[in-house]
């Protein structure tokens, strides 16, 4: 059975729609299939109310290549779908081009090229829906979960919404939120998978399992010692608390509340927890969080943050809104002219400037065949990911990426952290030909 990329060497090719392969087919029959081509992966703008981008997914993208592979189970899927012409080129397909993107963890801003592919028209174009699907889901969790880490300061997120997103897609949103910063995840498959600190203890049912609170948490601290996270709020959360302590005593590690009034609920917790000598207890918030809640709690006596169901789904942005359009064809350029999906044609390149300060001033797109001077404060986005066809060597690791994405934050001005809705944080500005 094809599966979902995740390394394991299973086929990524059928992960694609149906008029990707016709259009080899028709290539194929008139002679255009071998024209050298590039594509750009891009947004148009930003979702609604969001002033920057987080590019997420290259690495599961560059995985994927690898499998695009079309063996005899899917070629069978195939016959009397396509002819036989195309699906001998099926058989043979290895994508042989070139590759350029953002490095993974920079932001983006409308227009910028994200991915620039390079190849035969044949080659290229049947990665459309591979790359939309990573990109489109990975950075619109990554993005999500960049304005929640924000919110949040310095206080440790813990992503757990596998239970409200496919099971593959969850292993994703893991990883695109541990890039965007959040400290570890719910989800075993991806500490498995990506090396991603894994954090959990009990639920509700738990304490209902056992005739009494006192004794589900007199049970779990037997089984797990002090060094664990009581769930105080299945019944009363202060005799929860109550409880809590005297089943683990002042050294227990955290409760964590779920539910009601999180901001006067972790000031009482707070309160009472002092009160029964337990000063170094933390408090975890979970349920139904998202970045304005967390920035709503900015002053409140919390020590650590559960995320699910906003963070898997791109908190309202569930997608990045991203495209994969052509731009260039035997070195001319090309491109779409419809008012609402415009497109500017010719192969791009972009840098960044930024303030002697640091600060980022405006992103700058330009063809590639007519570089800007680069001053010594601008540094140039795109980064080598293939070469004929072959991966590049010593690309940047998660922790990498994610150390990328906090400087590049750092850099972004004050009003673009904003959650309140305006411009993007920095400009495009798009110089030479479209």
């Amino acid at each position: 059975m094809t599966r979902v990329a995740d390394g394991t060497g299973a086929s990524t090719a059928l992960l694609t729609d149906m008029y990707e392969l016709t259009m080899v087919a028709a290539a194929l029959a008139d002679g255009t299939a071998d024209r050298q081509c590039t594509f750009e992966l891009f947004a148009r703008r930003l979702p609604d109310g969001r002033r920057y981008g987080v590019v997420a997914g290259t690495d599961r993208f560059l995985d994927a290549l690898e499998d695009f592979r079309f063996g005899e189970s899917e070629l069978a899927s195939l016959v009397g779908s396509l002819d036989q012409r195309t699906l001998d080129w099926l058989a043979d397909y290895r994508f042989a081009g070139d590759i350029d993107g953002y490095p993974e963890g920079e932001l983006y801003f409308p227009g910028s090229p994200i991915l620039t592919v390079t190849g035969s028209f044949a080659d290229a174009v049947v990665l459309e829906t591979l790359a939309l699907s990573i990109f489109n889901h990975d950075s619109a969790v990554a993005s999500a979960a960049a304005r929640m880490v924000t919110a949040a300061g310095s206080r440790p997120l813990i992503e757990m919404g596998s239970r409200r997103t496919h099971e593959e897609a969850a292993v994703a949103s893991a990883r695109a939120a541990h890039l965007a910063g959040f400290s570890a995840t719910s989800n075993l498959e991806a500490g498995r998978r990506h090396g991603i600190p894994t954090a959990g203890t009990a639920a509700h049912a738990w304490v209902l399992l056992h005739d009494d609170e006192l004794s589900a948490f007199r049970s779990q601290v037997e089984a797990l010692g002090v060094k664990t996270t009581l769930l105080v709020d299945t019944y009363d959360i202060r005799k929860g608390i109550e409880n809590a302590i005297e089943a683990a005593g002042p050294e227990l590690e955290a409760v964590r509340i779920d539910s009601g009034d999180l901001g006067v609920l972790a000031r009482q917790a707070r309160e009472q927890l002092d009160s029964l000598g337990a000063t170094g207890t933390r408090i975890v918030l979970s349920g139904d969080l998202d970045e304005y809640a967390l920035a709503s709690l900015r002053a409140e006596p919390v020590d650590a943050y559960g995320v699910g169901t906003s963070v898997v789904t791109g908190s309202g942005a569930p997608t990045a809104g991203m495209v994969y359009k052509l731009v260039e064809v035997d070195g001319r350029p090309v491109a779409k002219r419809s008012s609402s999906k415009e497109s500017r044609g010719g192969r791009k390149s972009a840098l960044r400037r930024f303030k002697p300060t640091g600060t980022a001033v405006e992103e700058v797109v330009y063809p590639v065949t007519a570089s800007p001077e680069v001053g010594p404060n601008d540094r140039v986005l795109p980064i080598t990911l293939v070469r004929s066809g072959k991966r590049a060597d010593d690309l940047p690791s998660l922790d990498q990426s994610r150390e990328h994405l906090r400087a590049a934050l750092v850099s972004v001005p004050w009003e673009g952290l904003k959650l309140s809705r305006g411009e993007p944080a920095i400009p495009t500005v798009f110089e030479g030909r479209s």
